[in-house]
C-alpha cells in the first residue's frame, strides 16, 4: 500500500474546545493514519460569520493509505461523530463543534464537485496558515507555487508566521 501525506486543518469554537480538538485527533489517528506533526492550538476569530465564540485551530500532518476521497468521508464521518450536523453550504459559516478540511494531499491538484484539492481559500486563511507555518513552513502550494511561510507572511506581518 502507497502511503500519502495529508495536511489537515482544525478548528472549534463551541463546548470544551481543547478536548474536541483532542478527540478528534485521536479519531483521526484511529481512523486515517498517524499524525507525523502537529501543531500548537492557535485562538482566532470567526472568519466569513459573526460570532462571541473565538476558534481553537490547529494543522497536522497524517500519512495515511486513504485516498482523497476515502479521506474526505472519513474526515466528516469524524465530525459528524463529534456532533457536527451539517457542513458550510454556499460559504455560509456559523459555529461548529468541529471542523476537518482537507488542506493539501500530496502535492495532488484536483477539483470536483464533492473535493478540491489544495483547499480552495487555504492561502486567504490566517487561522490555517499559522499553524500549517509551525509545521510545514517550506510547504510548496503547488498551484500558487509559494511556500506556507510565504503565503502566511503575505496575509500577515513577519513575526506571526
Amino acid at each position: 500500500m502507497t502511503s500519502h501525506l495529508a495536511y489537515l486543518s482544525l478548528g472549534t469554537n463551541l463546548g470544551n474546545k481543547a478536548q474536541n480538538l483532542h478527540i478528534a485527533l485521536t479519531l483521526i489517528e484511529e481512523q486515517v493514519g498517524t499524525i507525523v506533526s502537529q501543531s500548537a492550538p492557535y485562538v482566532s476569530a470567526p472568519w466569513g460569520f459573526t460570532s462571541e465564540n473565538s476558534f481553537l485551530n490547529n494543522a497536522v500532518v497524517v500519512e495515511t493509505n486513504l485516498s482523497p476521497e476515502e479521506l474526505l468521508e472519513t474526515t466528516q464521518r469524524i465530525e459528524r461523530s463529534l456532533g457536527r450536523t451539517h457542513k458550510t453550504v454556499n460559504r455560509q459559516y456559523s459555529d461548529r463543534l468541529i471542523d476537518i478540511d482537507i488542506l493539501f494531499y500530496d502535492d495532488v491538484v484536483m477539483d470536483t464537485p464533492a473535493l478540491t484539492l489544495p483547499h480552495p481559500l487555504l492561502h486567504r486563511r490566517l487561522f490555517v496558515l499559522q499553524p500549517l507555518a509551525e509545521i510545514a513552513p517550506t510547504l510548496v502550494h503547488p498551484v500558487l507555487q509559494k511556500d506556507i511561510h510565504t503565503l502566511c507572511s503575505e496575509l500577515q506581518d513577519e513575526e506571526v508566521c
